[in-house]
């Protein structure tokens, strides 16, 4: 299948709502195995798909403090964003910030500017909710998602640790700052 760089227009970005739970499992399941499992092996990519993105724990983190919104072209669901504020975020938990927890989208969309729209939703409601900055971490290894956001205005400001089964990973922490509101 060959797209254009007009899908971006025909894109519909929809709130993830409790009883969608089944439907974001699947995406959040295949598009990190697409993303990881070159480099991972599969015995801890099966551990992480089924430990950190089970039902129960995709519906623990549909709370107040955290949102998702699905990408949807042609009434298919291509690609999602995961946001958190306040006490949800994983690291910082400032209430001017807003983290980018997730944001995948299906291989065979990648390079069509799914991931841009979902980013500009993201931007959209930091904006709105006058956040002084927007931040995430990034694997190390993953180069094509940092020179995305690097390309979105992001700088690396510190590291974490990011545990997939037994392997200890780095993450880079990105931020980018915000309107002064």
């Amino acid at each position: 299948m060959k797209f254009s760089k007009k899908i971006m227009f025909q894109i519909e970005i929809r709130k993830v709502r409790i009883e969608d739970v089944e439907e974001l499992q699947t995406i959040s399941r295949q598009t990190f195995y697409e993303t990881f499992s070159a480099e991972n092996t599969e015995e801890n990519m099966r551990n992480y798909l089924e430990q950190q993105l089970s039902i129960e724990r995709l519906l623990s983190e549909l709370n107040a403090n955290s949102e998702f919104y699905f990408a949807i072209y042609s009434n298919r669901i291509i690609g999602y964003i995961k946001l958190n504020f306040g006490e949800s975020q994983t690291e910082i938990k400032n209430t001017n910030a807003i983290e980018i927890e997730r944001i995948y989208v299906l291989k065979e969309f990648q390079g069509k500017a799914v991931g841009q729209v979902l980013y500009q939703k993201a931007i959209q409601i930091a904006e709105e909710l006058k956040a002084t900055y927007i931040w995430l971490g990034v694997w190390e290894k993953n180069e094509k998602a940092i020179r995305f956001y690097k390309k979105n205005g992001f700088v690396e400001f510190d590291k974490h640790v990011f545990i997939l089964g037994t392997d200890r990973q780095t993450d880079i922490m990105m931020k980018k700052q915000l309107g002064k509101f």
